[in-house]
């Protein structure tokens, strides 16, 4: 009644596509881990360790795609993860190194990856925001305020839902706490 054949070629199939996806969870996984790492440089002041980093992650991606294809790597949650905090980790580096915030050249992505990273871009700007505050660098606040308020400004052109809505609206939160921290440094001068 059944047709083995078949069945073999569909076993085969699958075998094929689950190892493709175990290579790219597992590529995806350090893309993810590096992109922290280099969030983590780029906190520290270590410019230097975050470029390598960067470049390193780059020869990831460009390997992922070379072996799979952009189409393919894209299906797979764990690649976007990965990609969306790339974005983040990038955009950080741009912001702090004084780059103009725009398309990676290095690598290609959709633009999910990029609307999450730049929401998630705030929150990480925050952070340096607070840390810049505590070392008394207040004109530093106020720069970052000033690029929030800029992403947010572009942000709001998007109708955003499912998952990006829940990004933008953490990266609104973010912005009322910059607004926040400002005012705080502002009313006690």
């Amino acid at each position: 009644m059944i047709n083995k054949k078949f069945i073999k070629k569909l076993k085969k199939e699958y075998d094929k596509r689950e190892s493709e996806r175990s290579q790219i969870i597992n590529s995806s996984n350090v893309i993810l881990h590096n992109s922290k790492r280099i969030i983590f440089s780029l906190h520290r002041g270590n410019i230097q360790e975050a470029k390598n980093k960067l470049t390193e992650t780059e020869k990831i991606f460009k390997k992922l795609e070379k072996k799979f294809g952009h189409k393919r790597i894209a299906e797979e949650g764990s690649y976007r993860a990965g990609a969306e905090e790339y974005v983040e980790a990038k955009m950080f580096y741009l912001v702090l190194t004084g780059k103009k915030i725009d398309k990676i050249k290095e690598v290609d992505l959709g633009f999910n990856s990029y609307l999450g990273g730049l929401c998630d871009l705030t929150g990480e700007l925050v952070r340096k925001a607070v840390n810049e505050a505590a070392s008394g660098n207040l004109g530093e606040v106020e720069k970052i305020k000033e690029t929030i308020n800029e992403i947010m400004s572009e942000l709001t052109e998007f109708d955003m839902v499912g998952y990006l809505r829940t990004k933008y609206d953490q990266a609104k939160h973010n912005l009322r706490k910059i607004e926040q921290i400002d005012y705080e440094i502002k009313i006690r001068d």
